[in-house]
């Protein structure tokens, strides 16, 4: 099952690129301006059929998302019925229609989820409290410290710890993964019975927790461990009815603002290792370099993100799929060369100035704004291959 989510998790995220282009698309076929191809995956192509309206439809060997080849495709072409012609409000509307289409991707689906089972991912999750019920409140284990009591037992990532306790006696439950800490702590050192659920088999095993002197002094090393030796996480999800559409709304505002903020957080990071970087302080270089990784994630982070999800449940990949929806829409809208918001900026720009870009300038400016994300993608998967 957990293949089988994991390849429709894969299979969703290039939709989201597909959905994007529809929407720059159909706006452009509803507004006059001519399409040339519309392309699911890009080249090489392995097949093409052009359309009865003058369009090519083609599909192509790297499964990566689409595109749209629009007639006429700079600023200052002058192709009739071609995208350099048309109005300024069109050329908004085109540029704008991708993101809108994410976004509204994105609401539909937690919609969808809020009514079937939302994740509760962040502790002040937006949501109506007076129309919604927690449906599944579990202690999920994310992780285990290797030789660690955990480890010895067999306890895996992804298993449920249900109770622990003194043998022979009452078990007490783990009702939280913020309660795990204090509920070991009692049974430091001691000999302990664990019962966990893994692939749906309920399971009682012994071991003995480490003491508070070995817990203690592991803190202030770069592996600190518990008493049990697991890294814990409560999987929570939350039903409403009515207010789903409200809660998919809130959603996408909360989730928006944590965005931008772990952005500007990135930024400053960065900021932060240039100077440290110029001035030689190393203190500044390494605090900069940890704020602004902690805040990224590429190719190869979502999907060790997406293959931890699909073992944990339908609605968790779903979410994933919804936030990546929404974080594709607002990275698009900024003013950053090569992606939608840059391209409308330019074109902003070139009517406030009344000097219009020659097309070689903006093929310049739109090649160097996508090298550099490339260069930044490249630099942000090597991290993720080194925290993996």
């Amino acid at each position: 099952m957990a293949v089988f989510l994991l390849i429709l998790g894969l299979f969703l995220i290039v939709c989201l690129v597909v959905v994007h282009e529809f929407g720059h698309f159909i706006v452009a076929r509803r507004n006059g301006v001519g399409v040339e191809e519309f392309g699911i995956g890009f080249p090489p192509r392995a097949w093409h059929k052009k359309m009865k309206s003058g369009f090519d439809f083609s599909l192509n060997w790297l499964p990566l998302g689409g595109f749209v080849r629009l007639k006429g495709s700079h600023d200052t072409d002058k192709d009739e019925g071609g995208f350099g012609v048309a109005s300024l409000w069109i050329k908004t509307k085109i540029m704008v229609a991708g993101v809108f289409m994410n976004v509204l991707a994105a609401f539909f689906l937690l919609t969808f989820l809020a009514l079937i089972g939302i994740p509760k991912l962040i502790n002040n999750q937006f949501t109506v409290g007076s129309n919604t019920k927690v449906i599944k409140n579990e202690t999920l284990v994310t992780s285990i410290v290797p030789n660690s009591p955990a480890a010895e037992i067999g306890l895996k990532p992804n298993d449920q710890l249900i109770s622990i306790g003194k043998v022979d006696t009452r078990l007490q439950k783990v009702g939280s993964s913020a309660s795990l800490p204090q509920l070991t702590e009692q049974y430091a050192g001691q000999k302990v019975e664990v019962v966990y659920k893994s692939n749906s088999q309920l399971i009682s095993a012994t071991t003995t927790l480490l003491t508070t002197k070995v817990v203690n002094a592991s803190q202030n090393t770069n592996n600190p461990q518990g008493y049990l030796g697991v890294v814990p996480f409560n999987y929570i999800l939350q039903r409403s009815t009515w207010s789903a559409p409200i809660t998919a709304a809130g959603l996408i505002k909360q989730y928006s603002v944590l965005t931008y903020q772990g952005l500007g957080s990135a930024l400053r990071g960065l900021g932060s290792t240039i100077a440290g970087l110029v001035t030689h302080n190393t203190h500044a270089k390494q605090s900069g370099l940890t704020k602004a990784e902690s805040q990224v994630s590429g190719p190869v982070g979502i999907y060790y993100f997406l293959k931890y999800s699909s073992a944990i449940s339908f609605q968790f990949v779903l979410f994933i799929v919804a936030v990546l929806s929404l974080t594709l829409a607002l990275i698009n809208i900024l003013a950053i060369p090569a992606l939608d918001g840059g391209r409308l900026f330019i074109i902003l720009v070139t009517r406030l100035l009344r000097k219009p870009l020659k097309q070689t300038t903006e093929d310049i400016i739109n090649g160097v704004g996508f090298a550099v994300l490339m260069v930044l993608v490249i630099l942000i998967t090597i991290v993720d291959v080194k925290r993996h």
